[in-house]
């Protein structure tokens, strides 16, 4: 472990035992959960271990310059706990910027990973389900809101992605991304192919 690590958890450990010396035994049980949690990075790019989701090698990317965006691709979530598209195909290297509308009644987000971040992502949602995280491989978006999400696609294979708010992951609000090829690739694609799968959803 680093010397910054060192001091990280030696900070929490003193913080804890603060807590516990300070407040209502049940109180604190909450409180040291709640601090010890939110000292780790709850990201998809945490459970793979690279904190910030904004590294090279992480599987699934790296977050994109908004200025190099080759597409815009407008994703729908709705109430039905699915998203529309629930496929994008895109090309290694490729930048995109994902528009995400929540068209329903309820908090929807759109986080992306690979199953097992995913996984363990969803199970710490909802041990705290009020939780607020932010991330760039992320967005939440409240009802009839937008967001975004401009990522570089530097692997081929699959990204996937899913909401992760309690009880919409279980129910199917998933989906995935197709990682193709490389930029050498992208003449051999004829325009259909090359249109955004998302061009029916403008919002």
């Amino acid at each position: 472990m680093s010397e910054s690590a060192n001091r990280k958890a030696i900070r929490v450990i003193d913080q804890g035992n603060y807590l516990m010396s300070n407040f209502p035994h049940s109180a604190a049980k909450l409180a040291l959960a709640m601090l010890i949690f939110t000292s780790t990075a709850v990201s998809p790019a945490w459970a793979a271990g690279q904190h910030g989701g904004g590294h090279p090698e992480s599987p699934i990317g790296q977050p994109g310059v908004p200025a190099q965006a080759s597409r815009t691709i407008d994703v729908e979530m709705t109430d039905t706990m699915r998203f529309h598209p629930a496929r994008l195909d895109v090309r290694k290297g490729e930048t995109l910027r994902l528009r995400v509308k929540n068209s329903g009644q309820i908090k929807h987000e759109l986080v992306l990973g690979t199953q097992a971040e995913l996984q363990a992502h969803y199970e710490q949602m909802k041990r705290f389900p009020g939780m607020e995280h932010e991330d760039p491989s992320m967005v939440s978006v409240a009802p009839g809101q937008i967001g975004e999400i401009v990522w570089k696609f530097t692997e081929t294979g699959t990204v996937d992605f899913a909401c992760l708010q309690p009880g919409h992951f279980e129910s199917g609000m998933v989906g995935h991304v197709a990682v193709a090829g490389g930029a050498g690739d992208a003449s051999n694609q004829s325009a259909s192919s090359a249109r955004p799968t998302g061009a029916a959803h403008r919002h």
